[in-house]
């Protein structure tokens, strides 16, 4: 990897996703050498398509799309949330990106399948909510469709997104309308989960 990323300690995020056919006993190494083979040519293939990121080296754009790759499994956000993660380096801020708290806990062994308030505070230089810009390195190995988010971001203005609790995201470009998202997809969503299991046990118990 030293040719496409000097600064690589390991092979997080080069190690690209894909259905290998292999035969029986094939040997861990060429199946690692296999799998950074495809990433290479399928980096160097969408590389030659890029748009306008030039000022990020590819590291930093493997370390962008293995946000994409975690954040949203939806196709069409692809695109929107790598904007969302460009726009934020654009202006000097934050990626408060969850996927990354959950990395660096789970590097330090102490990952229970929950994020809690005091886990934002995590003392890793991969928690984006307390170390500005994009962490060291990918947190994932991201496929070809986050690859070329990440080379090709949605041309928005969007900073913020939240889940709807689908699968798919609300995106906002000022904070206030963040805020009304925030308020309608987790907080009024989880009361009437509340509210509704409140309702089925009290049903069941008459």
């Amino acid at each position: 990897m030293n040719d496409l990323d000097p600064a690589a300690k390991d092979l997080e995020g080069y190690l690209f996703p894909e259905t290998y056919t292999l035969p029986r006993g094939t040997p861990v190494a060429t199946l690692v050498s296999l799998m950074v083979e495809r990433f290479r040519d399928t980096y160097t293939t969408l590389e030659a398509k890029r748009s306008g990121q030039a000022d990020l080296s590819t590291r930093q754009i493997v370390t962008l799309a293995s946000l994409v790759e975690k954040e949203t499994g939806k196709a069409e956000e692809r695109p929107l949330v790598a904007a969302v993660y460009r726009n934020r380096l654009d202006k000097n801020m934050a990626m408060q990106a969850d996927p990354t708290v959950v990395y660096a806990l789970v590097q330090a062994g102490t990952y229970d399948g929950n994020i809690r308030k005091r886990d934002l505070s995590f003392d890793s230089p991969y928690n984006t909510y307390k170390y500005a810009g994009l962490p060291p390195g990918p947190i994932a190995s991201p496929g070809r469709a986050a690859l070329e988010a990440a080379l090709a971001p949605a041309d928005v203005d969007y900073l913020y997104f939240v889940s709807r609790n689908d699968g798919s995201h609300a995106f906002a470009e000022t904070l206030a309308k963040h805020n009304a998202n925030v308020q309608e997809y987790q907080v009024l969503y989880f009361q009437k989960q509340r509210l509704e299991r409140q309702r089925q046990q009290n049903g069941a118990s008459r």
